[in-house]
């Protein structure tokens, strides 16, 4: 990025974005210039070492991959064409004062920042930020306050992409009174977790059970019910807790804890909830994507209570004559980001008002006050809908013509064809995720498991779970990659006495554990055992991840697959 700015002969090619470009004559003979020009580039060259020379050589041979590495980041098989920078190098850079860098704070003025003690032009990227212009909120000041809020940034790709608009260093005086600044870290106040969950992301925490225990109850407990934080989880005072209801005539209804305790009937609903990103794992393993590195186990159920989201729409003002201009029902959050915006989502009013619908403003989980880290006081529970719409620490429900404008809602959460890339993906095509597919995987034995011959047989267990309602009626298990298949036995309860009855039609909220014992075939060394699920409707897991890979990985469900491997030696014995 720095060559290009060194150039103006580039200028009247306009702004880079993020469409691919040719490299123009213009650029070939403008970086020839550089490479054989005077001391200063060269020192420039030895500052930036490979990287530099890597990224000349893609400008000069008209791919331009390394460039499109810079703008397009998540982009991670192309990390290994380049070198790892450390932030803090010490080079033959310009020193700026702090006033220098805060005149810096506009696409006009050119956006600067600082970061460790190095500046850093940044406005060319300002357009490309996937966390969109709130990176402005920086702009003549140090990064450091924002990316405590999102430590996902410290990770080496992304310092390499900032590495590439180093223009200089901080004067040793400022860095000085910068580093006397205590930045609070906004995740101190964290709820303490269980050292068992094994952990994707610390700050916001993300983390999942291990998947051998996590099919060990019906009802998961909530200290292993899998988290997924977007914010700091906020410290709220049930005591000075309101819920405001809007969007509805009559003005805002506003509602304390107790109230929302008191005026409402108490309902209970079991209801499984499942991370969009849920094995996002391996849709890794066929092609790099952006998200968390969810395992299996970004799933759990639970039993909630709470009012019913109905009866607080209707004694807000709601009639049927509402849906004629409204459409969708916001939830937002007390959970914020640096500019105050909190994390929201919609569902389509007619789930939310729909008395089959069983959406719950709940306040328990699993018999008991809602934890910090699922929602206290109250959360919103939409059965059968992704995670990302059950908002966690409700302040606000708004009742709507539109769909939410949130980054959450608009901008994440939508599935793509694996022929959409970052470099055409447009997010407004796609819909928001709500109903989730048909889903199964298997939690014991797990991959790579050794079990010896004298054993006999094999027991394989595991969840399979479907959106919108739909139950899951079987289970298809095989131990030899999809050859043959036998059926396991499933539980829709803590008992698991068989029979047992099914839920009504449309309202399978909960997930079914399965399990199934089989003899080990005489002959095999190894065993793939497979798993798909199938529901009510009759929808059945896709057999493999290729053809619905996305670039979120997102809504990976294709039949789940672990080996297991055969030791003879006992039985030789």
């Amino acid at each position: 990025m720095l060559l290009l700015r060194r150039c103006h002969s580039l200028t009247r090619f306009g702004p880079l974005n993020t469409q691919r470009h040719q490299v123009a004559p213009g650029v070939a003979s403008c970086a020839a210039r550089l490479w054989s020009s005077s001391e200063d580039q060269r020192s420039h060259q030895r500052t930036h070492g490979p990287s530099w020379r890597h990224a000349l050589a893609g400008l000069l041979a008209g791919t331009g991959a390394v460039l499109a590495y810079g703008l397009h980041h998540h982009k991670a098989e192309q990390a290994n064409t380049i070198r790892v920078q450390t932030i803090e190098n010490t080079s033959a850079l310009p020193t700026f004062t702090q006033e220098e860098v805060t005149r810096h704070r506009s696409l006009q003025d050119g956006v600067w920042v600082t970061y460790k003690g190095g500046v850093y032009d940044i406005t060319e990227f300002v357009a490309m930020h996937p966390g969109g212009d709130k990176i402005l909120l920086a702009a003549g000041g140090d990064l450091e306050p924002f990316w405590a809020l999102y430590a996902v940034h410290k990770q080496e790709h992304v310092l390499e992409i900032l590495s590439e608009y180093k223009v200089g260093e901080l004067s040793a005086e400022d860095l000085k009174k910068q580093q006397a600044v205590q930045t609070s870290d906004p995740y101190s106040s964290d709820p303490k977790r269980h050292p068992v969950l094994r952990i994707n992301s610390l700050k916001p925490f993300n983390a999942e059970p291990p998947p051998e225990i996590l099919s060990d109850s019906f009802i998961t407990p909530s200290a292993i019910f899998f988290k997924r934080n977007h914010l700091p989880v906020p410290q709220v005072d049930p005591a000075s807790y309101e819920l405001h209801v809007a969007g509805l005539h009559g003005g805002v209804l506003s509602l304390s804890l107790e109230e929302l305790k008191t005026r409402f009937p108490k309902h209970t609903v079991t209801a499984t909830l499942q991370c969009a990103g849920n094995r996002r794992s391996e849709m890794n393993k066929v092609k790099q994507v952006k998200g968390l590195n969810w395992g299996i186990a970004a799933i759990s159920n639970a039993t909630w209570s709470g009012a019913r989201l109905r009866d607080v729409l209707l004694a807000a003002g709601y009639r049927p004559d509402v849906a004629q201009w409204a459409s969708h029902v916001h939830f937002e959050g007390l959970d914020k980001d640096a500019t105050g915006t909190a994390y929201a989502a919609s569902i389509p009013l007619n789930k939310a008002v729909s008395e089959e619908g069983d959406v719950l403003l709940a306040y328990e989980m699993n018999g008991e006050d809602l934890p910090a880290d699922h929602g206290y006081p109250v959360r919103v529970v939409v059965p059968g809908i992704v995670g990302a719409r059950n908002v966690k620490w409700l302040g606000k429900i708004i009742v709507s013509a539109e769909e939410s404008t949130s980054h959450w809602q608009q901008n994440d959460y939508k599935g793509f064809s694996p022929g959409t890339d970052w470099d055409n993906v447009d997010f407004k095509s796609a819909p928001a995720i709500q109903e989730l597919p048909i889903q199964s995987a298997i939690t014991t034995p797990a991959d790579g498991t050794v079990v010896d011959r004298s054993v006999n047989e094999l027991t394989v267990k595991g969840y399979a779970w479907s959106g919108g309602g739909r139950e899951v009626v079987r289970v298809d298990v095989s131990l030899d990659g999809g050859k043959t298949w036998q059926v396991a036995q499933l539980r829709s309860s803590e008992t698991g006495q068989a029979p047992e009855p099914s839920p009504p039609l449309g309202r399978a909220w909960a997930w079914k554990l399965w399990e199934i014992t089989a003899p080990l075939p005489p002959e095999a060394q190894e065993l793939e055992i497979v798993c798909k699920a199938v529901d009510n409707s009759y929808n059945m897991q896709p057999d493999t991840i290729p053809p619905i890979w996305n670039l979120r990985g997102v809504l990976s469900n294709a039949w789940h697959r672990v080996k297991v491997k055969i030791n003879e030696d006992e039985s030789k014995k």
